[in-house]
């Protein structure tokens, strides 16, 4: 979940950028956490303690107000009754990765998916682009088959994966639905040769970076293995203490550092 965050603190100085390349600097004076990463702790806490993803997300949620929330997802926070409000945004999607790491089955996956999506994401895309990311992080922990997690995901939730960043690139834009982030940020993984590869490419896109970056991060490091020393430094640097110590504790409890760095170094 180290990989999920550090997508989404580099890619936050790009998230409305458009950015169109694959050259550009990891981390700059402006890189910071957004929402992305406070959710995605918070997906984890929960895991780490009592299963109750909604508890976690709005307890910690609150502790960041100015994390850069949409809208909708700022009433559900404020509300004393929060109800879940039909989205089909990627925000269920950025905030999944833990789920594949943490379970070990794919039915296990698939619901503890759907469980952190359906108390503010219940539309079926929002639902179906948490499940999607979660069985990507897990496939690509367990599988480590590319073609196949390919296949696998086309087949559950019929996104279209035969596609490349340099094909994708072009028309593509800005936008926070689950159906036209989620797939694209698959790709950005699928074709990559190394994390940092995989997260050029999904910023490199000139869509939603941020969250983008997150969800290919996440899917990437179970790959690959865990970022780069000077990543993981420069993630403990910028995320608040507090958020650090519930990640930090996560991997340990999942052993994500026991996982060989740059497991397949040439994507294969």
């Amino acid at each position: 979940m180290i990989g999920a965050i550090a997508g989404d603190i580099i890619g936050s100085a790009h998230e409305f950028g458009r950015t169109k390349s694959k050259d550009f600097p990891l981390f700059v004076p402006d890189s910071t956490f957004t929402d992305d990463s406070v959710l995605t702790v918070a997906v984890a806490r929960a895991i780490l303690t009592d299963g109750d993803y909604q508890k976690a997300v709005r307890e910690i949620g609150r502790r960041f107000p100015a994390a850069g929330y949409g809208g909708f997802f700022q009433s559900w926070l404020r509300s004393p009754d929060p109800k879940p409000y039909n989205s089909w945004g990627n925000g269920s999607a950025m905030r999944v990765s833990p789920v594949g790491f943490a379970f070990d089955t794919v039915d296990e996956v698939l619901r503890e998916a759907a469980r952190t999506a359906e108390f503010t994401h219940n539309h079926p895309e929002g639902i179906k682009g948490a499940q999607a990311t979660a069985l990507a992080v897990f496939l690509a922990r367990t599988e480590w088959d590319k073609d196949l997690i390919r296949v696998e995901i086309t087949a559950r939730v019929g996104y279209d994966l035969n596609r490349t960043v340099d094909g994708i690139r072009p028309g593509y834009g800005f936008d926070e639905s689950c159906q036209r982030t989620v797939p694209e940020a698959i790709v950005a993984f699928l074709d990559s040769t190394s994390y940092e590869d995989a997260i050029r490419n999904a910023i490199s896109l000139g869509g939603d970076a941020d969250t983008l970056a997150c969800i290919t991060g996440g899917i990437a490091e179970a790959f690959y293995g865990p970022v780069a020393s000077k990543i993981r430094r420069k993630v403990k640097e910028i995320l608040p203490s507090e958020l650090w110590t519930i990640a930090a504790d996560f991997c340990e409890r999942y052993d994500l550092s026991l996982l060989d760095e740059e497991r397949h170094p040439h994507g294969q």
